[in-house]
């Protein structure tokens, strides 16, 4: 795998420090640049929840022009607000794109029909529930989608306060395991530092992190 380079785009830079742990662990001999803007993040904020201004999608094929440009042999993004940038840009792109979230989405769809969703910023929410529907549909699967928004944790995460954080998610799960979900998938990326806490649940907690890198780790790995 030595000599491989893998390129990040993020919506927002400080997704990066969430983003590296996963790359040191699964693809350690994979060189990663990192690439983003945050006025993307801003932007997609900025509009009606469900809406993706457009000159953040070519603001994605830019920079993913870039880091081809830059020679590296996969494109990686980072974000789950916009990942339908990664299916519009691949046209244009020579090298593959692959979104975080799509093997976490795959996997669940395999686990049961009932799937819970778990958020904490309003604008990924349409985009993730896109993602898991049409990965079901391509795995030929029925499912039912058991959604919730936890939009205080996200900002009580960003103040550095990780424990309330946690505590939050895990109680929106135990709920979720209430109304039936037989599994559970974390919207975005952020939210994986609940991740040591699965044993208080009693369903499967699927992290975009893990289930991503996991599959780029297969995927270098056969090339």
């Amino acid at each position: 795998m030595s000599r491989k380079t893998l390129g990040i785009i993020h919506a927002a830079i400080f997704t990066a420090n969430a983003i590296q742990p996963y790359a040191d662990k699964y693809i350690p001999e994979i060189e990663i640049l990192h690439c983003g803007d945050d006025s993307i993040q801003r932007d997609n904020f900025l509009e009606e929840v469900g809406t993706i201004p457009k000159h953040n999608f070519l603001k994605f094929a830019n920079l993913a022009d870039g880091l081809q440009r830059a020679g590296c042999n996969a494109l990686l993004l980072g974000c789950s607000t916009f990942n339908q940038a990664a299916e519009l840009a691949q046209p244009m792109i020579d090298i593959p794109i692959f979104q975080i979230d799509r093997p976490m989405m795959d996997r669940a769809v395999l686990m049961g029909k009932r799937i819970g969703l778990l958020g904490t910023v309003p604008s990924t929410m349409p985009s993730s529930e896109r993602l898991l529907r049409l990965a079901a549909r391509e795995a030929g699967k029925d499912i039912e989608v058991v959604t919730r928004l936890n939009r205080e944790a996200f900002h009580i995460l960003r103040s550095g306060d990780t424990q309330t954080h946690n505590d939050m998610l895990i109680k929106d799960i135990l709920e979720m395991e209430k109304e039936g979900a037989e599994c559970v998938v974390l919207a975005q990326i952020s939210m994986a530092v609940v991740s040591p806490r699965a044993n208080e649940i009693h369903i499967p907690m699927l992290t975009s992190g893990d289930t991503c890198f996991e599959f780029l780790a297969k995927y270098f790995n056969d090339k």
